[in-house]
């Protein structure tokens, strides 16, 4: 979706301000929200492509008046409530509604580590259309769908070339709305800066994205 999210190319929000020794958090209160994320998500009740959209449906003004956690709790609340892990009477008195059944946690403390080595991969064994070869000139299509999707606005309607074939990978833009996996291919696209930004970019320099087979056409 085109939103306040998708900054890259925007004037106006200032300089990125990137300390040499940034701590990890800068609050205890960072730290726990990411491990109330972890443990919310090992109920299953969605999934990581599910948690980014529900972060980009944020209000535009509010969005950029949070906090890097900030955005990630509030995202939080909302899916929890929407798919029934709480309601918000009990989130208002921070209290388990009266009656209301014990559930057992899936991911408990012992858990964890072996959790977080596995981490989540999005790659998948699967049989995926190999519809380019590296060094194939492609342009992106200029979409600007509703729902979520990992092709930049700054990138779309570009040319650029394939760099790297990384196999199938589940395709965010269905995963996000529960439409299943629709493992596709994933390339690696290498777009120079001119090709982006224009005459005032730096000739020589490049970015890479990863981009799904979707996300392209011949150029």
């Amino acid at each position: 979706m085109n939103g306040v999210h998708d900054m890259g190319g925007q004037h106006g929000l200032g300089a990125i301000d990137a300390p040499a020794d940034e701590p990890l958090f800068h609050a205890a209160w960072e730290a726990r929200v990411l491990a109330l994320t972890l443990a919310m998500g090992a109920w299953g009740r969605w999934n990581i492509d599910a948690s980014r959209h529900q972060r980009e449906l944020i209000p535009g003004p509010a969005y950029l008046a949070m906090g890097y956690y900030e955005k990630w709790l509030t995202g939080l609340i909302a899916l929890m409530t929407s798919r029934g892990l709480i309601t918000p009477d009990e989130l208002a008195s921070g209290q388990p509604a009266p009656g209301a059944p014990k559930a057992t946690p899936p991911l408990t403390a012992d858990k964890v580590p072996a959790t977080l080595a596995r981490g989540g991969p999005a790659n998948r064994d699967v049989v995926a259309p190999r519809r380019f070869k590296i060094g194939d000139k492609v342009r992106t299509r200029n979409i600007n769908p509703a729902g979520h999707t990992r092709l930049p606005r700054y990138a779309r309607g570009r040319e650029g070339v394939i760099e790297r074939d990384h196999g199938a990978h589940v395709l965010p833009d269905a995963n996000a709305h529960f439409l299943g996996e629709c493992p596709e291919r994933l390339y690696g696209v290498r777009f120079s800066a001119r090709e982006l930004w224009g005459e005032a970019a730096r000739a020589g320099d490049s970015l890479h994205l990863d981009l799904w087979d979707r996300y392209l056409e011949p150029a």
